[in-house]
């Protein structure tokens, strides 16, 4: 199996124990969860089975303890998680709205996953090929996004996967920052895209959905995968493009289904020992994919079923008797 290192944000997940309509809900109450979109991906990595391990930078508090000891029990190897005592660990307010929607309300600057330095990326990390993934919320700040392009280098250098979820968050961008910009600065070293159909809305920003995609395909991504809720998965590569539809559950709370996604396609290609090179080559045939992309469309499916994030992500036994 392929190493696979998820970096980026490990924060807490306030998550909201009602379902309102009423964001101004004065009695609404919440209970603490692991979050932040990365850590969630290596946690699903890791419950799955594959050599997983979480970057980034937490508080040296009882949120950044309580953060490694769970993705320590999920499998994921945290000898890349660093403590800081300069910032805390960030905090995220998610309400749930009755269908299962979320909002979020994000205290987070400062705080310590914004403070991982270019240097903290060790060579030894990379000494073999893998899977590099991350997040638009890495993006958010002109030091940690340095950070992030810096680590991306790194990876790609070395042959690295490098697997980008967009996940964009705007309320998380200073009024000054254009994430835009910022999100196709990253594109020249991205492999594998996954954005959603209203992030692709964004970066289209008046071309067509397919010109855009054929100019991030041409520029040397393999494949881009664009999801659209409950409705079928479409991803594109130069040699065609498909579709798979996911399997039909009642929601419950939608917080982790992308991050499960994702954390079951990246198990499903360390599985196969896929890095860069061999995903080139697996995307000349885009059908081969279908396996991975169904496997992991399943395991977001298993995770709306549940309410919460890393707590609800499968274990390969969960998805060995998973029905959908």
């Amino acid at each position: 199996m392929k190493k696979v290192i998820a970096f980026g944000e490990a924060l807490i997940d306030m998550l909201s124990i009602s379902y309102t309509d009423d964001l101004n809900n004065t009695h609404e109450a919440f209970i603490k969860f692991p979050g932040g979109a990365p850590a969630n991906v290596a946690a699903a990595v890791g419950k799955l089975g594959a050599p997983s391990y979480f970057a980034g930078k937490v508080g040296q508090d009882m949120f950044g303890d309580f953060l490694i000891e769970t993705l320590n029990n999920c499998g994921v190897d945290t000898r890349y998680m660093l403590q800081t005592t300069e910032a805390k660990t960030a905090l995220a307010f998610v309400s749930l709205d009755k269908d299962g929607d979320r909002s979020f309300q994000f205290y987070r600057s400062p705080s310590a996953d914004l403070l991982f330095r270019a240097e903290e990326f060790k060579s030894e990390w990379f000494d073999e090929p893998g899977i590099f993934h991350f997040c638009s919320n890495t993006l958010t700040e002109e030091g940690i996004r340095d950070v992030t392009i810096a680590g991306i280098r790194k990876a790609h250098e070395a042959g690295f996967l490098i697997s980008f979820d967009v996940n964009l968050r705007h309320n998380l961008w200073p009024e000054d920052e254009d994430a835009y910009t910022a999100v196709w600065r990253c594109m020249p070293h991205v492999d594998m895209l996954k954005v959603c159909i209203e992030e692709l809305d964004y970066l289209c920003r008046g071309e067509s959905h397919d010109d855009v995609i054929q100019r991030i395909l041409t520029n040397g991504t393999s494949v881009v995968l664009v999801t659209d809720g409950g409705k079928p998965l479409r991803y594109y590569t130069l040699a065609g493009n498909g579709e798979v539809v996911p399997p039909k559950v009642k929601m419950v709370d939608s917080t982790a289904a992308g991050d499960s996604f994702v954390g079951g396609l990246l198990y499903s290609l360390s599985e196969q020992n896929i890095d860069r090179a061999a995903l080139e080559n697996l995307c000349k045939t885009p059908a081969a994919l279908l396996p991975a992309l169904q496997f992991a469309s399943r395991c977001g499916a298993f995770t709306v079923t549940k309410q919460g994030a890393i707590n609800t992500l499968p274990t390969k036994a969960d998805m060995d008797a998973f029905t959908g």
